[in-house]
């Protein structure tokens, strides 16, 4: 019998006039406690609660039966045995950890969380979890007045989300993004909430389409999906680099990308003929212009087959790859997941025979129309699928391809739902769900499938593998970029905070096409596009096929001479991006950061939209608009200096700063450090050099941080061969002092020192390397 108790919310996809009424979960009945879970059998379902560490926690509701606790492709943290004080009274059940306090209302249920402080996190009220019949489950949450949220993965508009609503459900979008534009084509159900200073995380472990309402309500927010456990997990901060850390923990981290997966790409849909991808590679090293990849979109296959090349216009893709690599340039192809429907083609003669293809409950293949035409698609839910599919890369990996593009992995289908049909039946590893359930998995088991077959054919080789789709926990396999974007300045503005959302969702390695994909793009504004791409984790330049070619050269030498500055400081910059690309696969911080994320006491940092960090000591203030050539900056606590003046601004303040063509306001505080290295040429990219260049402070200042090399190539890192320095700063009117506190690793780099270069040192300031004054030896030694 249910309980009589109910509630209204509005779903976006509705009128406001038209509400649909839920079912309260009702008043607990009982308690029962089972390895380490609390389960509340309540008047209309069963509420389950599970401790993961001592500051996350699990929360499963389900309506229909017992809760699932086994049933996530996102999470691969176990539950740690956490001691939790139980009190138990007539109204309330209370939970407490070390970091986290549960207070749960029996009648009817509702569940507030604190942290040890006693600070709110989140809590229920009037309302809390409930259903309907139909399936949908949902959680109203309350919303303080000076709550802000980010994280929902790639979503358009500005970087606080607040008063948005978004809907998750991976969707292929070739028409312009504007803010509105909702869904894309990733899907990660979580965000942070930062208030005073302050945050928390919540991650909803949700796979059917589903909603995040920070809309309709003033005081509460709403999260709901169509179908499933309410599946959520809360993470107690206190600030934002430990949501996310504690966030990571769940859904994974990144590996360590190869150091020339981080380096500068370019791309076109479609260099279509070996002789004009040759063209491109030989502009690039003729002019002396940094370039890591070149990527080969759909033409270069026979009729859009994956696993092939056209014969004609690719007649030695293994020569083509050979030649490319001695110029210090990787290849890397496209592979969508359709697969043309044709007898004679042995992709599609093993899909059918294995019954590897994604079929109907009563056992007929799907077909979509894509590129290739009529398509069969791979059931990535099914082991059996993924192996093969990894081991059908053998095919790039034998011609020495080392990296591999997904597109169209939503997965993209030519029809009016632009995906596959809802009801279509998936293996899922033994437990057989329909599309609607797994649509939102599929791009990311795709690069599963991609990235672990890649690291078994390469040989101790680490893989690179970029993807248009994905869902949380993507980040274990894939760099992300944000999609079809346009040659508009709105979409250079747009991008960053895309970006910076992106990296606290967990995804650290990301970045737009710069200069944007479809429409013309022109001199202006690929240069300032170059120069924010410079500093994004992920660089890569792209542009579709009837728009202009927008190769560094494309617009004159005016343009390409800075672009080119760009690019080569993107190399130069290595030694301090590789450090936080190695933090993003440590704690799962991102590279590029909103300043709130050092900032979180500040309020003005909240919704900047127009600045980003590079790690905890770097601000990037670019030009995001045609003819500007003066821009506000807001810079925060501390002392900044400018990198192309010298000049020393105070925080907590906002300027007028100039930046002409050719300038990218950069500042980085003072008292801290920067680690470069020289750019050589594209045939040897090896650091010969390491440089750090400490910015001085004369207050005290201390500042720490951790320098990190490998051999850029290998996994040898995972077994200790690494170079990991840990680094202190410390600046007083007296002196520069710069101490190694603790070194790690066995890895031996080609240079056999650091040198030191101080930036804005007084004359009164010595300078002390280790505790020995220097004379004139300024640099840190690695062999002593």
């Amino acid at each position: 019998m249910l309980e009589d108790s109910s509630f209204a919310i509005h779903p976006g996809s509705e009128q406001q006039s038209e509400a649909v009424v839920y079912r309260d979960i009702g008043a607990v009945k009982e308690l029962e406690k089972e390895n380490g879970s609390y389960q509340f059998v309540c008047a209309n379902g069963r509420v389950a609660i599970r401790f993961y560490t001592e500051s996350i926690v699990r929360i499963v509701m389900n309506p229909k039966g017992e809760p699932i606790w086994d049933k996530t492709r996102s999470v691969v943290a176990e539950a740690k045995q956490v001691n939790v004080e139980e009190n138990d009274t007539a109204e309330l059940y209370e939970l407490k950890t070390t970091e986290l306090h549960l207070s749960i209302t029996k009648s009817p249920f509702r569940i507030s969380l604190y942290d040890r402080t006693g600070r709110e996190l989140v809590s229920e009220a009037e309302h809390g979890m409930a259903w309907q019949e139909n399936g949908e489950v949902a959680v109203c949450k309350q919303m303080q007045e000076n709550d802000h949220f980010y994280g929902f993965g790639e979503k358009a508009g500005f970087l606080d989300k607040r008063g948005e609503m978004y809907e998750m459900w991976n969707m292929d979008v070739y028409a312009p993004h504007n803010p509105e534009t909702d869904p894309l084509y990733e899907s990660i159900p979580y965000f942070m909430t930062l208030r005073n200073g302050k945050a928390h995380g919540i991650f909803f472990d949700n796979t059917y389409r589903s909603w995040f309402d920070m809309r309709t309500f003033t005081d509460r927010y709403v999260y709901r999906a169509e179908g499933g456990q309410l599946d959520y997990y809360v993470m107690a901060g206190p600030d934002p680099k430990h949501v996310l850390e504690q966030y990571t923990y769940l859904t994974g981290r990144m590996p360590l990308p190869p150091k020339w997966a981080i380096g500068y790409h370019q791309s076109r849909y479609s260099y279509q003929t070996e002789e004009e991808v040759r063209d491109v590679a030989q502009h690039f090293i003729d002019r002396n212009i940094p370039i890591d990849v070149l990527h080969l979109d759909i033409h270069y296959m026979n009729g859009y087959r994956v696993f092939t090349f056209d014969e004609e216009r690719f007649p030695n893709p293994e020569k083509l790859v050979q030649d490319l690599n001695e110029m210090g340039i990787r290849v890397v192809p496209i592979v969508d997941p359709g697969v043309k429907k044709d007898p004679e083609y042995p992709t599609y003669q093993e899909g059918v025979t294995g019954d590897l293809f994604c079929k109907y409950l009563e056992g007929d293949i799907y077909f979509g129309d894509v590129w290739p035409g009529t398509s069969a698609f791979p059931d990535f839910t099914d082991e059996k699928a993924r192996k093969w599919w990894g081991e059908k890369h053998r095919f790039y990996t034998n011609i020495g391809v080392e990296g591999i593009w997904n597109d169209m992995n939503e997965p993209a289908v030519f029809n009016e739902t632009k995906t596959m049909d809802v009801q279509v039946m998936h293996r899922n590893d033994g437990s057989p769900a329909t599309h609607r359930e797994l649509h939102n998995l599929y791009g990311m088991l795709m690069g599963k499938a991609t990235y672990e077959g890649l690291k078994n054919q390469l040989k101790g080789k680490r893989p690179f593998l970029l993807t248009r789709a994905g869902f949380a926990g993507i980040q274990r396999y894939a760099a992300v970029w944000t999609g079809d974007n346009r040659s508009f300045w709105e979409h250079l503005q747009m991008s960053l905070p895309m970006v910076m959302n992106l990296g606290l969702s967990g995804i650290a390695f990301t970045g737009p096409d710069v200069g944007g994909f479809a429409h013309h793009s022109n001199g202006e504004l690929l240069t300032r596009w170059t120069q924010v791409g410079a500093f994004t984790p992920f660089f890569r330049n792209h542009s579709a096929i009837g728009f202009l070619y927008q190769e560094p050269w494309r617009f004159g030498e005016k343009y390409e001479a800075v672009i080119k500055e760009y690019i080569e400081m993107r190399y130069r910059w290595m030694p301090q991006l590789y450090s936080l690309f190695a933090k993003a696969s440590s704690r799962g911080l991102p590279v590029m950061r909103p300043l709130f994320m050092e900032f979180p006491d500040d309020e003005k940092t909240y919704n900047l939209n127009d600045q980003f960090m590079i790690g905890d000591n770097v601000i990037v203030a670019p030009i995001l608009a045609p003819a500007v050539v003066d821009r506000a900056v807001y810079l925060p606590e501390g002392e900044w200096i400018e990198v192309s003046s010298g000049k020393v601004y105070q925080g907590k303040s906002t300027y007028l700063v100039h930046a002409e063509l050719e300038d990218l306001p950069l500042f980085i505080k003072k008292g801290t450090t920067v680690m470069q290295t020289d750019w050589t040429s594209n045939k040897d990219k090896s650091w010969k050099r390491v440089r750090m260049d400490i910015y001085a402070g004369d207050k005290g200042e201390h500042y720490r941080f951790t320098y990190y090399d490998d051999d850029g190539e290998s996994f040898a890192y995972q077994h200790g061969s690494y170079l990991e320095l840990e680094v202190e700063v410390v600046s007083t009117e007296e002196a520069v002092k710069v101490d190694i506190v603790d070194r790690r690793g066995d890895y031996v780099p080609a240079y056999q020192q650091i040198d030191i270069h101080v930036i804005g040192r007084k004359d009164s300031q010595d300078v002390i390397l280790n505790g020995e004054k220097e004379n004139g030896n300024n640099y840190l030694s690695l062999t002593e």
